[in-house]
């Protein structure tokens, strides 16, 4: 009886000394918290994603810089017939 014990308790021992070890995310690795957002941005996003998304897949806000969303905006507003203002409150919203 002890024996088998002795086995069952080895095996199990061994199992645990086996298996793959979870490990939590380091701090560096966690994705930034999200920043509250002005009832404005909130706006832009929210006519980034109604307009933008009709006629094609969205970009990143983070894969151009202020400057470059420039042009692109100028040439969209006239494609999903925006106003002047509605591209500009997406412009804040791509650009924060």
């Amino acid at each position: 009886m002890k024996t088998k014990l002795i086995a069952i308790a080895s095996v199990f021992i061994l199992t645990l000394a086996c298996s793959p070890k979870i490990q939590l995310p380091s701090e560096d690795k966690l994705p930034p918290p999200e920043i509250p957002m002005s009832p404005e941005l909130v706006e832009g996003k929210t006519l980034f994603l109604n307009n933008c998304s009709k006629c094609h897949d969205l970009y990143s806000p983070k894969d151009f810089n202020a400057e470059q969303w420039k042009p692109i905006m100028l040439s969209m507003q006239k494609k999903a017939e925006i106003s002047d203002e509605e591209r500009e409150k997406i412009y804040a919203y791509l650009t924060k």
